[in-house]
């Protein structure tokens, strides 16, 4: 159930594709996800800054291609030929600096998959040359990857992530509430996240709807 005022209930969060919306900013990775069959090397990053929809994307990957998805620091502790009898999405290659069990792991994810005749999907927040990698030959394997980059969000992207952000919350916001944080918030997916989880926690706290006149108060202390 859909409210007005803010109850403190658990976020749900959408991952289908139904709930992803396309816009000029992602339309190029969606069609690179949705084309998976196709990817060169039968592998793909896709990168974006926070928050801008990389996990999203990967769920609606790993629905289309029965993947499954283990973050890159767990690599180190998993069973790699078991993991590559399957399509797998690694998120957050980014974050493996200094952990040469999991890099390793990754190497031979990679190679065993592949071999296999398995897709592999990766996520970080830069392009792969930017990875911290120190194993020449698993930074050299993941710079030669095809690349989907998510964009900055334009106005319509922006809005309609607000708006799931809302919903994944059970807020309905009142209709001027939208259209006046887009013309005023950071122009990034993370700025419009925080706000949400802003506006909802003051929302609980007062007892109020998610008004205008709530925005503004929210806006005029993160200024």
């Amino acid at each position: 159930m859909v409210r007005q005022l803010s109850f403190d209930l658990p976020v749900r969060t959408a991952h289908g594709r139904e709930e992803f919306f396309v816009s000029a900013a992602n339309a190029n990775a969606v069609a690179m996800i949705e084309g998976w069959h196709n990817w060169p090397g039968r592998k793909l990053a896709l990168v974006g800054a926070e928050a801008s929809g990389k996990t999203h994307l990967v769920h609606v990957w790993a629905t289309l291609s029965s993947a499954r998805i283990i973050e890159a620091p767990d690599l180190a502790g998993a069973d790699i030929p078991d993991l590559a009898e399957a399509p797998v999405a690694v998120e957050n290659c980014d974050r493996l600096n200094a952990q040469p069990e999991a890099e390793e792991a990754l190497f031979h994810l990679h190679n065993l998959a592949l071999a296999e005749g398995q897709s592999l999907l990766f996520t970080g927040q830069d392009a792969p040359n930017y990875w911290p990698i120190s194993l020449p030959d698993l930074a050299s394997r993941l710079q030669a990857t095809p690349v989907a980059a998510l964009e900055p969000p334009d106005d319509a992207l922006l809005t309609a992530l607000m708006a799931k952000l809302f919903y994944d919350r059970q807020v309905v916001p009142h209709a001027d509430v939208l259209p006046y944080l887009v013309r005023r918030i950071d122009r990034s997916c993370a700025a419009a996240r925080k706000m949400v989880e802003a506006l909802d926690s003051a929302a609980l706290a007062q007892g109020r709807a998610v008004t205008r006149a709530l925005a503004k108060e929210v806006l005029d202390k993160t200024d």
